[in-house]
């Protein structure tokens, strides 16, 4: 992110190296700045090239600190630099790059001063960082219009969080919230679950559903992991999202709704265009405006203001005053590969078990933070694991507990997931492969709960 302009000594004022390109076809100069300029031959792009060799969405233009970032999106035929391929690059001096047939010329327009909120948080989403406060910034500005939204970001960053924060400071925050996870919908019952069916409109159809636009209607509707929708279906949500109408499967007629549409992702979708898997008239619908949330290992300087936020929700705001700095030291080294839902996992686990003095988060990273919450008992109440195994050797029982909070955490998961791996993985902030290795280890046949 850009740098703090340290002559003007403010926290809320940045640099940005901003640029200009234009073709070799003559067009005018476009400006770069701090939203992503692509260039591609689909009509949606904001330069438009008409080059058989050049791809739908073919490289993105962006402004940052140290100059214009290029980024290939994963083209067919490349981009160049004199007779280099580049996959990312930064741009500080004049340059020309071609893309097929058709060259680029890039020229440094200088500095920019940018402000910076200064303001910690929006809605549950919290942080110091300046690339999360520009983000708060955004956002902020966002959710006064009805511009559609896509966010990106890694499993565990909080692209929910942002976008329920985007609804409850919009003027639809009285009206319904409505989530479809796009990720866990069965491909042959998509259509289905998007736009509603009726009674026996086909096997299993036993009863009437409604279509979610129709239930948001008036609101907002968050289509969480976008890029897991089939592709056969995308041009009926595109359909649907332009002609603000929804025909359910097995009816008649359409029904109108008005709904802000809010989209999530981790898979980056220009590149899913490119290679076929997404439909590019589809993305540019739902990418009007697009955030991409930061993993947490490229801002750990929010982690203390994170540890203390996440104590407070659970009500324990004064236990902070047990986080020494060598833990947040030990916080802030972490690779953090399940993001802010991994720290969450770990503080909750460490406050359900802290019995007095040192609060050690970091010693609930990695295996059992993978799993996720902290372990309840069948009878409602948290497990009493100092009395479960009195006598034992520490090691011992903290392997056992490791041991049956996985296994019941995962058989847990498997339940409420419908034995669906991916929307386990999901839920839990891990990769497929990951989960698969717990399933295994604890014997959990997922096929039982299909």
């Amino acid at each position: 992110m850009a740098r703090i302009d340290a002559t003007i000594g403010s926290r809320n004022r940045v640099h940005v190296r901003e640029g200009r390109i234009r073709t070799s076809t003559g067009d005018p100069w476009i400006e770069v700045g701090q939203d992503p300029v692509i260039l591609g031959r689909n009509p949606a792009c904001q330069i438009v090239v008409d080059d058989a060799k050049v791809s739908a969405v073919h490289v993105e233009f962006l402004a940052t600190e140290d100059g214009v970032r290029v980024r290939d999106l994963g083209s067919r035929n490349g981009t160049y630099v004199g007779d280099v391929r580049i996959g990312e690059i930064v741009l500080a001096v004049a340059a020309t790059l071609r893309i097929g047939t058709t060259s680029i010329q890039f020229e440094p327009a200088g500095l920019e001063k940018v402000s910076v909120s200064n303001i910690p948080a929006f809605g549950p989403l919290v942080g110091q960082s300046e690339g999360m406060r520009h983000i708060f910034d955004r956002l902020g500005k966002i959710a006064a219009t009805d511009l559609t939204l896509l966010i990106g970001g890694e499993t565990g960053c909080g692209k929910e969080l942002a976008a329920r924060a985007v609804h409850d400071h919009s003027k639809r925050v009285d009206k319904p919230f409505v989530i479809v996870d796009c990720g866990s919908i069965p491909p042959t019952l998509a259509e289905a679950t998007l736009f509603g069916h009726e009674r026996g409109a086909f096997t299993g159809a036993i009863d009437r559903h409604i279509s979610p636009f129709q239930e948001a209607d008036g609101g907002t509707i968050f289509l969480d992991e976008l890029g897991e929708l089939p592709l056969d279906v995308q041009p009926k949500l595109l359909r649907a999202l332009s002609e603000r109408r929804v025909k359910s499967v097995g009816g008649s007629t359409y029904k109108p709704f008005d709904v802000r549409v809010i989209a999530a992702t981790r898979r980056d979708l220009v590149r899913q265009v490119n290679q076929g898997a997404f439909r590019s008239d589809l993305y540019f619908r739902v990418a009007q405006v697009k955030v991409e949330l930061p993993a947490l290992r490229t801002r750990v300087e929010d982690v203390p203001l994170l540890v203390r936020s996440m104590l407070k929700d659970l009500g324990g705001e004064r236990t902070y005053e047990a986080v020494t700095s060598t833990q947040l030291e030990r916080l802030m080294r972490y690779d953090w590969p399940g993001n802010v839902r991994e720290l969450r996992n770990a503080v909750q686990v460490a406050y359900a078990l802290h019995e007095g003095g040192e609060l050690d988060i970091a010693s609930h990273l990695g295996a059992l933070t993978e799993g996720g919450m902290h372990h309840e008992s069948g009878a409602g109440g948290p497990v009493n694991l100092a009395a479960a195994f009195a006598g034992s050797p520490f090691q011992d029982a903290k392997r056992d507990v490791l041991a049956r909070f996985a296994s019941d955490y995962f058989t847990h998961l498997a339940e409420e997931s419908s034995g669906n791996v991916s929307e386990m993985a999901r839920r839990a902030g891990m990769e497929r492969a990951h989960v698969r290795t717990y399933l295994k280890r604890h014997k959990i046949d997922v096929r039982q709960f299909r």
